[in-house]
């Protein structure tokens, strides 16, 4: 079994006024944001199979270990997606071009995605940028994102330095020719009481059927799903490199980045930006956000969630082996000093964990076993890991890294 590792608060680089620096729903009663009453816990091992052999070649991993951890994953966390009852019919609709934006630099397209069989219809809007001056297809960034293309997040904040609203910085990512791709994480999915089931869940139920099944996809499988269709529409447009896609995701969107990365292996690459528990945190630290507080949203996950909540160490998987899927493509993961609620060393603790698995894959993981100072990004292997001082949100710094490490992982 892995063993965990318990630092101390210094070594977190965190300080009373950070431990303070939180949403008000993190000031629960009963959250642990003390590293001494971490219980102690026994990871699984990603290369021990079901059966209790051991895994020791690709082969073995691909074949066996691989899609057994998948089918957990599915089954018991962020639950599968069902065969629909009846095929379902994906077409693709340019709304907009504009090939002025950015002072001519780049395209600006509004694309419609529209889904649909008998029992019913729905559609999404991905919003995409794409270097004008380019050659040949680009990579991208897919963010799989908060940002509704109905309101102004893809306005330009500042022309000269070429920022958008939602603050990414379209400029840079031009300059270091790559397209960027914008997936509203709201279209497909309600992520409330009332609005859940009403969008792409419909297209799977069967006659009579007007609920997920308890192993069935939540939310966040919906929103894992949703950036997969948005990747089939980017192998159609010549313009875009789709065996170069960055998916990417921050919060409640980083899960499901990792989660879609999981599944689907056209993805180049993953980054997770401060996704805490049910992302790239260890569930058994039980530190700031918890199964049974993330299960308050409670179609976020599969209902079989539900039956680890205070019971994580019943878990046959942890999110170290959720990053293992991700290998042999490289994976990211930041944190922040002061975002507690999202357990920072617990994300390290996962990235560090997958290891053994891209060392098998012949793959290079973290360069240390112990979590880096703030500000000190680990960028050198196929594991790249930062926790930057600050909070809960994506900064220039983390964008900076983001694009040093594509550059490294993306470009011959």
């Amino acid at each position: 079994m892995l063993q965990k590792t318990i630092p101390t608060l210094a070594a977190l680089g965190l300080c009373a006024s950070a431990l303070f620096a939180r949403e008000l729903k993190e000031f629960d009663h009963d959250v642990n944001y003390d590293e001494s009453r971490i219980p102690h816990y026994d990871l699984p091992d990603p290369l021990v199979t079901a059966e209790g052999k051991p895994v020791t070649t690709a082969e073995q991993w691909r074949n066996v270990r691989r899609p057994q951890i998948l089918s957990l994953f599915a089954n018991f966390i962020y639950g599968t997606v069902p065969v629909p009852p009846d095929p379902i019919v994906q077409t693709y609709h340019v709304v907009k071009e504009d090939k002025s934006f950015l002072d001519g630099k780049a395209t600006k397209l509004d694309i419609s995605i529209r889904f649909k069989n008998r029992k019913g219809t729905a559609q999404t809007h991905v919003v995409m940028f794409i270097p004008n001056q380019a050659k040949a297809p680009v990579p991208a960034f897919m963010m799989l994102s908060f940002d509704s293309p109905r309101g102004s997040s893809f306005r330009l904040s500042n022309s000269r330095k070429g920022w958008l609203r939602n603050g990414v910085p379209l400029a840079d990512l031009i300059a270091n020719g790559y397209g960027y791709v914008s997936v509203y994480h709201g279209d497909l999915i309600g992520h409330n009481e009332v609005s859940f089931g009403g969008g792409i869940h419909k297209l799977f139920f069967r006659d009579g059927q007007s609920y997920p099944k308890a192993h069935e996809w939540g939310v966040l499988a919906a929103n894992a799903w949703t950036g997969m269709r948005v990747l089939d529409y980017l192998e159609t447009n010549h313009r875009i490199d789709a065996k170069r896609v960055a998916v990417m995701g921050h919060s409640k969107m980083g899960k499901a980045t990792l989660w879609a990365a999981a599944q689907d292996e056209r993805f180049a690459l993953a980054i997770s930006a401060q996704s805490g528990c049910g992302g790239a945190a260890l569930w058994r630290r039980k530190y700031g956000e918890t199964m049974a507080k993330l299960n308050r949203f409670p179609h976020w996950l599969s209902i079989n969630a539900r039956k680890f909540n205070d019971r994580e160490d019943d878990l046959p998987v942890d999110q170290h082996m959720l990053l293992s899927l991700i290998a042999p493509r490289p994976v990211y993961v930041a944190s922040g000093t002061a975002d507690t609620w999202a357990d920072p060393h617990g994300e390290f603790q996962s990235a560090n964990h997958a290891a053994p698995v891209y060392r098998l894959l012949g793959k290079k993981p973290l360069a240390t076993t112990k979590l880096p100072a703030a500000n000190q990004p680990l960028l050198d292997g196929d594991i790249g890991y930062h926790i930057r001082t600050g909070g809960h949100s994506v900064d220039p710094y983390d964008w900076e890294q983001f694009i040093i490490f594509a550059n490294r992982q993306l470009k011959p």
